[in-house]
């Protein structure tokens, strides 16, 4: 049994799908980022940069000391830990793997920060700055086009569905927030579509579909979320 420490963010929605995807037991164990959850210290315990999604692994043989528990935090770890695991969803041989991990940190070292920026100045910064909103969103649109372009001869990014597209995928469901036309990026939108129709992407995403992930954040809900009321806990 897998225990998942989640929250429905683009972040936290990557490990689901692929647990959901892989058909491991987890065991959903919700850390409610709005309210400062992520800075309980049972919390930090497991996660010393005070951020979701985590795992701990309560089923396996880790490093020869049978029984012994894995935690990790990072998502694209988590991927990639899960995949070798599974042996699913990322290639054995080296050409197969690369391509997949070298979209993997496109996303963790890319999309991720640029996207997240983005997201951050159009819709949750207290003051717009239009440098900043036109810089994130104009980045934002260049590592689209990066996507469509190689999307026009691959169905999934690393070849077959993989890892690399779990992590991508809910980033782009979340293109509202940068005020995202997909239909510019057609290429993207048939690998979108084509993602969305899974089943167990369906099941992951719908994952405390109920909460809301950050909306019209209060002050406090801002200082909270953006870490500005927590500096210097996490030590």
């Amino acid at each position: 049994m897998i225990d998942l420490y989640f929250w429905p963010t683009p972040n936290g929605q990557k490990i689901p799908i692929m647990l959901e995807e892989c058909g491991l037991p987890y065991k959903l164990c919700p850390i409610n980022i709005l309210v400062g959850e992520q800075f309980d210290p049972k919390f930090l315990k497991i996660s010393r940069n005070n951020r979701i999604p985590v795992i701990v692994d309560h089923d396996g043989d880790h490093d020869g000391d049978e029984g012994a528990d894995l935690t990790l935090f990072e998502s694209g770890a988590i991927l990639e830990y899960l995949a070798e695991k599974t042996d699913m969803f990322m290639p054995r041989n080296t050409t197969g793997k690369y391509a997949v991990l070298q979209w993997l940190y496109f996303q963790v070292g890319g999309i991720g920060p640029m996207f997240g920026q983005c997201g951050h100045f159009m819709g949750y910064a207290p003051k717009k700055i239009p440098y900043a909103i036109e810089r994130y969103q104009n980045e934002t649109k260049r590592l689209y086009g990066v996507l469509d372009k190689r999307l026009v001869d691959h169905h999934y990014l690393a070849g077959d569905y993989s890892i690399a597209d779990m992590a991508v995928y809910p980033w782009i469901d979340v293109r509202w927030l940068h005020e995202i036309e997909i239909n510019d990026f057609p290429h993207v939108k048939r690998w979108y579509e084509a993602i969305k129709a899974r089943p167990p992407v369906q099941k992951a995403m719908a994952l405390l579909n109920d909460q809301e992930v950050i909306g019209n954040p209060s002050d406090e809900t801002r200082e909270i979320f953006f870490g500005k009321s927590q500096m210097g806990q996490n030590k």
